[in-house]
């Protein structure tokens, strides 16, 4: 049984193949959100703080945080910000981090600021990043994320993929980082573009849990791009992905299409044990009694009950 550990000082998250499927929130990322990007080149985390807090009330269980506001210097730029903008989030909330950035610096900065077992995110197949980011995982004994391409791009052909993803699992394992610490980007593309995008991730998830015995992850909203009603073609993705093997998502969860179908998904793939994070979501309470209108002695029943159910967690 294959399980990530991501952890912040005081919460643990655990990604693995017989547990409810991890949300990673995506909200703390400037990438396509101009004003984000400008607050925080300005110094006001006032969103970010924001999005952390509400990320957590909806559900995730790690956040994603990305500091790449802008091109120009990135080198310079990003570690600085990348710094402060973990100290904000980890100020809002206790959940596990995801440290998000393509800068080998800024990741660097992150893991020096960040407190528990974050994330890191990401390495490619490209020989430069294995050798940059590879002993820096391996450093911090961190979990790492492992996107399946290299110096040839992203391959339509979901064999290639898997090969890269195989190729990173065996060149961590050079470093001593375990195969349990690797979670797996399969790529997935725009459905829109790609009809059989959806296929592929579907057949990769699979090999890629049977086979490498890693868990897995995407960016969920990736499928829908281009398309109208995304909010129910992204929610059908995650709950087959999930039913295929993925076991984690970078994913918005104030979505709520999105997290429905997550629960969903745990429900009817068994890791929701006894449906109780299902019931506890959607189980409406007794209503209690109206202007003087006593309750039955069926609603007194269930509303102890359910009391009962919400004092053990």
């Amino acid at each position: 049984m294959t399980e990530t550990l991501v952890a912040s000082q005081t919460k643990e998250a655990i990604i693995g193949f017989e547990r409810p499927f991890c949300v990673i929130g995506e909200r703390i990322n400037p990438t396509g959100r101009k004003k984000l990007a400008a607050e925080m080149e300005a110094g006001d985390f006032s969103t970010v703080e924001a999005d952390a807090i509400a990320q957590a009330a909806a559900g995730a269980h790690i956040l994603d945080v990305n500091a790449g506001v802008t091109a120009v210097d990135p080198n310079e730029t990003e570690p600085p910000l990348m710094r402060k903008t973990l100290d904000i989030v980890q100020a809002a909330t206790d959940l596990p981090l995801c440290i998000d950035s393509s800068v080998p610096a800024a990741l660097a900065a992150g893991l020096e600021v960040a407190k528990g077992r974050p994330l890191v995110n990401s390495v490619t197949g490209e020989e430069d990043r294995l050798e940059v980011i590879l002993p820096l995982v391996a450093k911090y004994n961190v979990p790492v994320v492992a996107i399946s391409n290299d110096e040839t791009g992203i391959s339509e052909d979901p064999d290639v993929r898997f090969e890269v993803a195989k190729k990173i699992v065996q060149r961590a394992a050079d470093f001593g980082i375990k195969s349990h610490d690797i979670v797996v980007d399969p790529l997935v593309m725009p459905i829109g573009a790609m009809g059989t995008a959806g296929q592929q991730v579907f057949r990769l998830c699979r090999r890629l849990r049977e086979e490498l015995k890693v868990n897995t992850t995407c960016g969920a909203s990736n499928i829908s791009f281009g398309m109208p009603n995304r909010r129910v073609l992204t929610g059908h993705f995650l709950a087959m992905a999930a039913s295929h093997g993925m076991t984690s998502a970078i994913m918005n969860p104030l979505h709520d299409e999105d997290m429905h179908a997550i629960f969903a998904a745990n429900v009817l793939n068994g890791t929701d044990v006894s449906c109780r994070a299902w019931t506890k979501k959607f189980r409406e309470a007794p209503k209690a009694a109206v202007e003087g209108v006593p309750l039955s002695e069926q609603d007194e029943r269930r509303l102890a009950r359910e009391n009962r159910r919400r004092r053990r967690g």
